[in-house]
This record gives structure tokens, C-alpha cells and sequence, in this order.
């Protein structure tokens, strides 16, 4: 493999110019000051300048976002909600490659981004001309740049590390990065992955993990850096700086954080009895730090609050979650993914025709992996010409999810 540099991101374009002031015709001259026959009439004297408030410049990234929505039809900003597996979209069994089976899949679902997986990933020839094919493909359909997205952690939870057709090591669980209190370690273990990842096409990954591992009978012991947030914050922070530095987008995970549930959301419901005062002083502060680092995605798990919500439903759907405390009390303006509706947690609170439609009206901008991709779009649109989901409800997310591609993906 070639020598692995990151790749400078596409800036923001500049701020735009400003506009001239209106002048406004008046009177000038007070009656007796000159005489009568000096001050003519009003037309015939100058008129004053007058200043009025300038215009607010346009902001260049905001039209280029207006632009693009403009040539999205209702079906395409609806694809553009979801994150899916390559299989979900050309319907093959397992995807290695891109050709032209995969383009015309795309024309017919263009979706926002794809996620590979280990049986996708043979080699570095072949993870860099199927990323490549796809992202063209992508484009041809929107003019949008895709999402092309991984689990890449480090550890137990390891596409490309490790995986003996790349040459690349496994940089090893979470809880030892944490162990060694150290966040340059931790930003440069994050730039690493983010840097290797960034050569073979991708440009999400679906890292750091921002749980704490406060229950010795969690699953989250090995992922997670620590059992307080005095460790883990500040590592999860290192590690978005560590991403960005390598040009990687990055998805702090699972909100408002699960190392402390009993159970596995792949299979069954978890649940936390915690109430909102206990998740402030500790699960939360690890997002906190993340959103201070400009993480561009938080992942939302599947985590039942019944103490903060008040009923069983996962965090994935609830706008007490998502809405209430994510958007508005932490302020994070960033794109809200949920983790894959396609786990039995997700799947047990509502049917796979309903989990888009439940996510998106909690205030989810990017459904991922839902079990049926065609039920799930299409539970969407019936949602909106019915009136449940308003068009306006779906630019939100879309108008995100556009801005986020056209000011932070390469061109």
C-alpha cells in the first residue's frame, strides 16, 4: 500500500460580499437660514444621504445548499434519509464490487450513504475501486457526494484493522487507549485509523465511542475508554480532533449513552433507570465534550429511559431524547443518526414500515440500516401525503444532511 496521507477536506467557501446602501431623496435647508429666494424649491435641492441598514451578505454555502435542494424531488430528499448496506441497494448478497448493477440500484434508491462491512472488504485495490464506483454513481443521480461509511473503532469492532487483505494492525480495544490517560496517544490513534480509512475511499466513520463503562455486567467494557466521564470525555474529544485531522467525519456513539444498560440492543431492549439529573453529571458530558469538537454525527442507540421519557420507548424515537435534550438543551446543530434500526430493539418498539417515520418525526435526520429499506421509504412518503410528516419537517433534515456533504466531503 502506498504511503497513507490524509486528504485536505473541501474549505467552506468564503464569505460572500456586501451591499450599497439606498439613498433616499429629502429635504434640505431650515426655513430662514438663507433667503427665500436662495432656497428655491424641493426638487431643485440635493437630497441628503441617508444610510440605511445594509442587506446581510449571502452567506455562499447556504445559496449552494438552496441550490441543491431546489433539484431534489420529494422521493429524493426522502433516499437521502437513510444509510444503508450495499446489499439493502443492489439486492446481491454480499457486495464486493461496483459496476453497473450498482448504478442503476443507485438511480433507483439513491440513499445518502452506504456502510461496508468485513465480508465487503477484501483488499485495498478492491475497497478503493468499489468506494470510488460509488461515489461517481452517486453523484450521477443528485450531484450529491455520498456518504461512505464504516465501523472502524479499533478493537473488537474492526473492519479494516486486522483484517489480513489490507496490511493494517488492529489498534486495539478503546479501554487500553483510555487506560494510558493519555489524549495525544488517543488523537493520534484516531488519526491513524482516520488516515488509512480516508486512502481506501471512506469518509465516515462510525467512531468514537462515547459510552461509559459504569456497569462491570455492560457489553461495553472493551469499547468504551473508561468508567467515568472524567476519562472518557476528554479521550472522545481527542479523538474527534484526531478524525478531523485526518479528514475523516466522525459519529460520537450511542446517545445519551449505553455502557451502563443491562443487555444487548442487537437482540432485546436495554434499559436505564437513570433519571436526567444522573445522565447530566456523567453518560452526557462525553457528547458534550464531542459537540465542543464540532463532531459532525451523533448516533443515537436504542437505549429505553422510562425515568426521562416517561414510557419504554428507545432513544432512537423518542423526541424527549433526540429533540428535547440532543438538539435543544446541548444545543448539537450536527446531523442525528440513529444506530441500526434493523436491531431487535429497534424492530421490537415499532413495526419495519414505522421506524423511519417514528425516528424522523423524534427529530432523526439519518436513518440506519432499517431491516426493510422499501418499507421503511415508503412508510416515509406515505407519512407525508397523509400529513403526518410535513415536507417542510423533511428539508430540515435533508438541508443538514446537503450542508454537511457540499462544505465537509472533498469535491
Amino acid at each position: 500500500m502506498p504511503d497513507l496521507r490524509p486528504i485536505t477536506r473541501r474549505q467552506a467557501l468564503a464569505a460572500g460580499g456586501t451591499l450599497l446602501a439606498a439613498t433616499l431623496a429629502g429635504c434640505s435647508g431650515i426655513p430662514g437660514s438663507v433667503p427665500e429666494e436662495e432656497r428655491g424649491t424641493v426638487s431643485d435641492r440635493p437630497a441628503p444621504d441617508v444610510e440605511e441598514e445594509p442587506a446581510a451578505p449571502e452567506d455562499p454555502l447556504e445559496a449552494e445548499v438552496s441550490a441543491a435542494m431546489e433539484k431534489l424531488t420529494l422521493e429524493q430528499k426522502i433516499w437521502q434519509l437513510f444509510v444503508v448496506r450495499p446489499e439493502a441497494v443492489t439486492g446481491v448478497e454480499v457486495q464486493t464490487a461496483a459496476g453497473e448493477a450498482t448504478r442503476a440500484a443507485l438511480a433507483e434508491r439513491p440513499v445518502a450513504g452506504i456502510c461496508y462491512f468485513a465480508a465487503n472488504l477484501l483488499d485495498a485495490d478492491q475497497t478503493r475501486s468499489m468506494l470510488s464506483n460509488t461515489m461517481a454513481y452517486g453523484r450521477e443521480v443528485n450531484g450529491l457526494p455520498m456518504f461512505l461509511c464504516v465501523d472502524e473503532e479499533g478493537g473488537t469492532v474492526s473492519r479494516v484493522g486486522g483484517n489480513p487483505g489490507f496490511g493494517v494492525d488492529n489498534v486495539g480495544n478503546m479501554c487500553d487507549v483510555g487506560a494510558t490517560g493519555d489524549t495525544a496517544y488517543a488523537q493520534e490513534v484516531a488519526k491513524g485509523i482516520g488516515t488509512y480509512l480516508d486512502y481506501l475511499g471512506f469518509n465516515v466513520d462510525f467512531a468514537p465511542d462515547a459510552d461509559i463503562a459504569n456497569n462491570p455486567d455492560g457489553t461495553m467494557g472493551l469499547r468504551s475508554f473508561g468508567a467515568t466521564a472524567d476519562v472518557v470525555a476528554p479521550m472522545v474529544a481527542a479523538q474527534v480532533r484526531g478524525f478531523a485531522d485526518a479528514g475523516m467525519l466522525c459519529a460520537a456513539k450511542h446517545f445519551p449513552g449505553i455502557g451502563g444498560a443491562l443487555g444487548d440492543s442487537h437482540d432485546t431492549s436495554i434499559y436505564s433507570e437513570k433519571t436526567l439529573d444522573e445522565i447530566r453529571a456523567e453518560e452526557l458530558r462525553p457528547f458534550e465534550a464531542a459537540i465542543e469538537e464540532d463532531v459532525p454525527f451523533v448516533m443515537v442507540g436504542h437505549l429505553s429511559m422510562p425515568n426521562v421519557t416517561g414510557d419504554d420507548d428507545p432513544a432512537s424515537i423518542s423526541s424527549e431524547i433526540v429533540t428535547d435534550l440532543l438538539r435543544n438543551e446541548l444545543g448539537y446543530e450536527g446531523i442525528i443518526i440513529t444506530d441500526s434500526m434493523g436491531m431487535g430493539a429497534a424492530t421490537e418498539a415499532v413495526g419495519v414500515e414505522r421506524v423511519a417515520v417514528a425516528a424522523i418525526s423524534a427529530g432523526v435526520d439519518i436513518v440506519l440500516m432499517p431491516a426493510d429499506l422499501d418499507a421503511a421509504y415508503q412508510g416515509v412518503l406515505d407519512a407525508v401525503t397523509s400529513g403526518e410528516l410535513t415536507e417542510e419537517r423533511i428539508d430540515e433534515s435533508v438541508r443538514r444532511i446537503v450542508r454537511t456533504k457540499l462544505s465537509r466531503l472533498e469535491a
